[in-house]
């Protein structure tokens, strides 16, 4: 069966005097943008950090990618068709033929092969971290050089956005035979760009590969990044035209100061984020050791409230669940409102609180928010959580930690109360909820919270073919979190990217690593 449209609006807005698309994307011209540091190293197997897809993307092909224009759908990168056998256990890919590295080496089915070898099965002295995400594959053969198939163990409907993922950078097997980390320290791939140079701590350069194997593309001659780790100095380079773009975000703050500065010469993209902030309780702690305290904890935060106060001072904005709003599988409203601590009475739910921490015998409480020492948005954040459970007579220390100290504290259980967050590169239920079962099953899950009926339903989960079957098994996985309480989403972030109007063919999605190849980002000339 051919893939399955997921279907799902992309809530975006553009503003800004943006200069006319011409019919024709023009080519040449070099596109500058800042990204905030440079990549640990160039091994997209083993990092989950943006900043490496948005440095190394561009030299690379998948086997495929998300379709930016009708995301989170995907379409072929390196494989120009696929087939899905009725059982959901065989995979098979038509490649693109003539396909080259940028050595001018074939690609075939063997060095895609080779690649997923080395991601779901690493040798020693290589990091995965799809290891798990690709476990379900018992096989792969290679037919032919332009054919690949994988066999899986059993039937996992995210294994598309599995094989989309734009961390699953295609090596070449040569390569990898030589040396399994070649990728660490080397830049061979087949994409758009050539690599040409890395200044760390200045810059990156790529250059327009000119055998790429999609016909007129790229349209730009090049890209050129600027590593800016400070958020002042990247927002004084666009207003002085030394960069085009940054693609991960600005604050809200920042876009009257570019607005006035530039006028109709800046546009600016917007949607809610894949990414979210979370409210995790210490299980092992008294009285967080009790559902009835979390739960009463979760119902004295008035999120939609906190949504329209924050929005103005940080990039926190939209209320939702366990799975980002407007997503797949995502509750609606109405769904929503129904669960603990998202109701619309905020009164009703503050007394119900009340209630709830005197049946669990708490009639005083104190306790301290571990945090992180960043500015945005967990400082404003953790301000409004001390200030909402201040409502039901709960005192709380705001503790905010540097991100070693506060990792380590988070990781070794040395918490009260934590504001953790959530990043899903993928949006299938698969990756989103499973920080939410049992922390002896999911090393995401900080609470050190067990819940084998959580277990139980996010198996089924995983398994679940039948969209309404699934959407069912995710409505009540979500309710039992909610109720149970070891954590709870606070609320989700805001993207907001701004970008010289001249820069054109770029999609704005939920996901700041998704839409990064340039392939099909072209400049508009100047006008005079």
């Amino acid at each position: 069966m051919k893939h399955l449209a997921l279907g799902l609006a992309l809530a975006l807005t553009t503003t800004g005097a943006a200069l006319a698309q011409t019919p024709q994307p023009a080519r040449g011209g070099t596109l500058n943008f800042a990204v905030v540091s440079d990549p640990p190293n160039y091994d997209c197997h083993a990092h989950e950090t943006y900043v490496v897809v948005q440095s190394v993307g561009p030299f690379y092909s998948t086997l495929l990618k998300f379709d930016m224009a009708r995301y989170p759908e995907v379409k072929g990168d390196l494989a120009k068709s696929w087939t899905v056998s009725p059982d959901g256990l065989t995979y098979t890919f038509q490649l693109n033929p003539g396909v080259t590295f940028h050595d001018g080496s074939p690609l075939t089915s063997a060095d895609i092969k080779a690649t997923y070898e080395r991601l779901r099965n690493p040798p020693a002295g290589v990091v995965s971290l799809r290891q798990a995400t690709f476990a379900d594959i018992a096989a792969i053969e290679t037919p032919s050089p332009t054919e690949i198939v994988f066999r899986l163990s059993a039937p996992n409907p995210a294994m598309l956005q599995n094989f989309a993922s734009p961390y699953n950078c295609v090596y070449s097997a040569a390569r990898l035979a030589q040396d399994p980390r070649f990728p660490a320290q080397n830049i061979l791939g087949s994409g758009a760009f050539r690599f040409v140079e890395h200044v760390r701590g200045s810059h990156l350069v790529g250059q327009r590969y000119d055998k790429y194997f999609v016909d007129g593309r790229p349209y730009l001659d090049g890209f050129r990044i600027a590593f800016i780790p400070q958020a002042t100095a990247m927002l004084n380079a666009m207003q002085g035209g030394q960069i085009q773009a940054e693609f991960r975000t600005i604050g809200p703050a920042d876009r009257p100061r570019l607005e006035q500065a530039l006028g109709n010469r800046v546009k600016f993209y917007e949607t809610t984020w894949s990414t979210g902030l979370i409210v995790a309780f210490n299980t092992e702690k008294p009285p967080f050791n009790d559902a009835r305290v979390r739960r009463a904890l979760s119902m004295a935060i008035d999120r939609n409230a906190g949504s329209m106060g924050l929005r103005r001072t940080s990039i926190l904005r939209a209320v939702g669940g366990l799975i980002r709003p407007g997503a797949p599988f995502s509750a609606s409203a109405e769904e929503l409102a129904a669960l603990p601590g998202f109701g619309r009475d905020i009164a009703a739910a503050r007394a119900e609180a009340r209630k709830l921490l005197a049946e669990a015998g708490v009639t005083s409480l104190s306790f301290a928010l571990t945090n992180r020492a960043v500015p945005q948005p967990y400082t404003p954040a953790g301000i409004f959580l001390v200030y909402q459970w201040r409502q039901i007579g709960i005192t709380v220390e705001h503790r905010q930690l540097e991100t070693s100290p506060y990792v380590q504290a988070v990781r070794s259980g040395n918490f009260d109360v934590a504001l953790d967050f959530q990043n899903q590169v993928l949006e299938d239920p698969t990756y989103t909820l499973l920080r939410y079962i049992s922390a002896d099953k999911s090393p995401e899950n900080p609470s050190k919270g067990v819940d084998r009926e959580l277990d139980q339903t996010f198996e089924r989960i995983t398994r679940e073919t039948n969209v309404e079957a699934r959407t069912r098994l995710i409505r009540a996985f979500e309710k039992r979190v909610l109720e149970q309480a070891h954590q709870v989403p606070l609320l989700w972030w805001n993207r907001l990217v701004a970008m010289d109007a001249r820069v054109m063919g770029w999609t704005m999605s939920p996901s700041h690593v998704h839409g990064q190849d340039l392939t099909d980002v072209w400049l508009a000339p100047a006008s005079n």
